[in-house]
């Protein structure tokens, strides 16, 4: 827990120190630290996104892995679930770079909050049925605590939208991570 911890404190000031997530206009003024929490989006709600984003993208491609692969119905409905949920979070915090002006950075080289190497991603790839469920769900579950130590980050965010999408994150990927925690022991029998 403080290795990810840690690593969470890092990005964040590494990324802040870089500057790659000021917010601001034509006229320079900053909007990253305006308290309107209606329509302004503090640098930290940005970089949120911009993590946000592949780390969403990559949990898609994990579930895209399982529909092919896996046997189990609950595993299949899972991953189902999970790019249904996902897929529009996405577009939803694309929006909020956008509305900021800001790019969607490609944070997917940045290891760590629960995503795959690409090695990992290929050991999964070549699993099928049981070996995959296992996989998956085991590597899932690291993905999802990635995302709420990600999503805690926001939750004190001065915009309404941005703490209810962390709220809504924590606690729905929490309650994926006991679900799948349950299906472990299923697929292993």
């Amino acid at each position: 827990m403080f290795r990810k911890l840690a690593l969470v404190s890092a990005l964040v000031l590494s990324l802040s120190g870089c500057g790659l997530v000021s917010v601001t206009d034509a006229n320079h003024m900053d909007h990253g630290m305006m308290d309107d929490n209606t329509s302004q989006y503090s640098s930290n709600d940005l970089m949120f996104a911009q993590m946000m984003i592949p780390h969403h993208q990559q949990a898609i491609e994990l579930a895209n892995l399982a529909e092919t692969r896996a046997t189990n119905q609950e595993v299949l409905s899972l991953a189902r679930t999970i790019k249904a949920e996902q897929a529009p979070e996405i577009e939803q915090m694309k929006s909020w770079l956008k509305v900021a002006g800001q790019s969607e950075m490609n944070m997917s080289d940045h290891m760590g909050m629960g995503m795959l190497t690409e090695e990992e991603i290929s050991t999964l790839a070549k699993a099928k049925g049981k070996e995959f469920e296992f996989l998956f769900l085991k590597d899932m579950i690291e993905h999802h605590k990635g995302a709420i130590l990600m999503a805690e980050s926001v939750l004190d965010s001065q915009n309404q939208e941005v703490r209810d999408f962390a709220k809504k994150i924590k606690q729905t990927q929490s309650n994926e991570i006991t679900a799948m925690k349950q299906l472990q022991v299923v697929v292993t029998q």
